[in-house]
């Protein structure tokens, strides 16, 4: 590629994610040069600014007509990617604010500047699989995420927990990428391309059963190798550990920004290339005539999630089979085949999760870091204790349990009404959602019973850093805010991405 080529190129598009790569080269720079007697927190701070400022060059992108493509279809930016990367930039700079206020009862003093330029190399990751256009680029993103996730699972070094997290994680990470790989390579070789378009294009032309066959274990492989990003059971076995084992920031980062980028990987890949790739017998979809599987994993998810979470004491163990359960309910707007709302309302329940749950990850930074004690017990009398974290803990509670008058209710009643609507009708899907979530209550409200009916060991008033305070009053305010008047959010994306339009559209330079 030539000079004159490489500059014609709209490098604009990639604004946020050179922002957010000069921010992890400055954070690395001043961590190896600023004197061992500096705060590393200010780094945090720096960290906090630079994804804002990424936030700010996405947003002038808000509304933009056509896509932008760059360096060959490898990048694309379209509505779907900005959508979404707004989901994961806000998500991180929550995050980064409970990285900024986490302090444990072992010192990170040695390794606190990794622990800011590694959670934003894994948003880097995020925000590349966002807009991959391309295998390699999808998988690069991936990588960079996933590693960055494996270092951060295991940085509390003389933690025991910390450490089992760390080597459960790589070693179920290196599973997941062996056999996602291996479906993508089925893929390559039957259309001879890297680039989804121009697999798209070819698998959509493809009558041959034998090759459709092959797609079919394609479909399948890929699947299960990026369920174990999703935390979807059966493939979920690492979550709990991982959750309980890694700083609470990291699980924060675990449960909502890599969650929120595994459902964005998976539907950029499996729409693009398998929604027109007709099937065996009469279906004119793959996806469509694999919906059945897609439908499985969500119902085995939904209820060995919210089952096995009646169980635990510990309270991130607790969150990681939520999520497992969470993940099933968003299988379900996947697997009902309703494509014209899936986008949407896949994008509102991943933020109405994202705020509810780094919400309630945050007030358990707060009572528990000290301590190192995730144990239920810990929120017993916290309405003596502080009644205002007691109230918002139990907004956050609510909105995860879908009760009305929170955005968690929302998402899953449009998931519902997606659901049993055409050309969908999966009532059985729609009734395991429902009878689920009223075992998850069981749980959820378990966690109130702690905090307002139960006597409290100490009476020491909890102190809550800044940082933690912003984080939990802005995602209780969304978490009310949008479940009152979810118009607020779903007309802004109504009104500014038009993702059926641009999904499959070449872009310009």
């Amino acid at each position: 590629m030539d000079i004159e080529t490489l500059l014609s190129f709209e490098w604009g598009a990639m604004a946020p994610e050179f922002i957010i790569l000069g921010v992890i080269t400055l954070l690395t720079l001043l961590d190896l040069f600023l004197p061992k007697k500096i705060d590393r927190r200010i780094l945090g701070w720096i960290g906090f600014a630079g994804i804002l400022i990424a936030i700010g060059f996405l947003v002038g992108r808000v509304g933009q007509d056509g896509v932008t493509s760059i360096l060959y279809e490898t990048f694309r930016l379209d509505s779907f990617a900005i959508a979404f990367k707004l989901l994961l930039l806000v998500g991180a700079a929550f995050v980064m604010l409970m990285a900024v206020s986490y302090e444990p009862k072992e010192s990170l003093k040695e390794y606190r500047g990794e622990f800011y330029y590694l959670l934003l190399a894994g948003l880097l990751g995020t925000m590349l699989m966002a807009s991959s256009g391309d295998l390699i680029t999808l998988f690069v993103g991936l990588e960079l995420l996933s590693l960055s996730s494996y270092i951060l699972a295991g940085l509390r070094k003389k933690n025991l927990n910390s450490n089992e997290a760390a080597m459960k994680y790589v070693i179920n990470g290196g599973i997941a990428t062996a056999i996602t790989l291996f479906g993508m390579s089925y893929v390559y070789g039957l259309t001879g391309t890297t680039n989804l378009l121009e697999m798209q294009q070819i698998l959509s032309q493809t009558r041959a059963s034998d090759m459709q066959f092959l797609l079919m274990i394609a479909f399948i492989m890929m699947f299960i190798g990026l369920s174990f990003k999703l935390a979807t059971a059966p493939f979920h076995m690492w979550a709990p550990d991982v959750y309980q084992g890694a700083p609470t920031p990291v699980t924060a980062f675990l449960a909502v920004v890599s969650k929120t980028a595994g459902f964005v990987i998976v539907v950029r890949l499996f729409i693009t290339l398998f929604l027109m790739t007709p099937a065996l017998g009469n279906e004119v979809s793959l996806l469509f005539s694999l919906k059945e599987f897609i439908a499985i994993l969500a119902i085995v998810s939904m209820v060995l999630g919210n089952t096995v979470a009646l169980k635990q004491r510990n309270v991130k163990r607790m969150l990681a089979y939520s999520g497992v359960a969470h993940a099933g309910y968003l299988l379900v707007a996947i697997s009902s085949g309703n494509i014209l709302f899936l986008f949407e309302t896949m994008w509102f329940y991943l933020l109405a999760y994202m705020l509810m749950n780094l919400g309630a990850l945050a007030i358990l930074q707060a009572m528990t870091t000290k301590a190192d004690n995730e144990d239920i017990s810990q929120f017993a009398g916290l309405y003596n204790r502080s009644p205002l974290l007691a109230v918002l803990m139990s907004i956050f509670l609510l909105s995860l349990a879908g009760i009305p008058g929170t955005a968690g209710f929302i998402g899953k009643f449009s998931i519902f009404v997606g659901a049993i609507t055409e050309p969908s009708k999966a009532y059985v899907l729609a009734s395991v959602l429902i009878a689920t979530t009223i075992i998850s209550y069981f749980y959820y409200f378990g966690i109130m019973t702690q905090i307002f009916f139960r006597p409290a060991a100490e009476q020491e008033k909890i102190h809550v850093p800044v940082g933690i305070w912003i984080t939990i009053i802005l995602c209780a305010a969304g978490t009310v805010l949008f479940g009152i008047m979810p118009g607020l959010a779903l007309d802004f994306f109504q009104g500014n991405f038009d993702i059926l339009l641009d999904f499959f559209s070449p872009g310009t330079r």
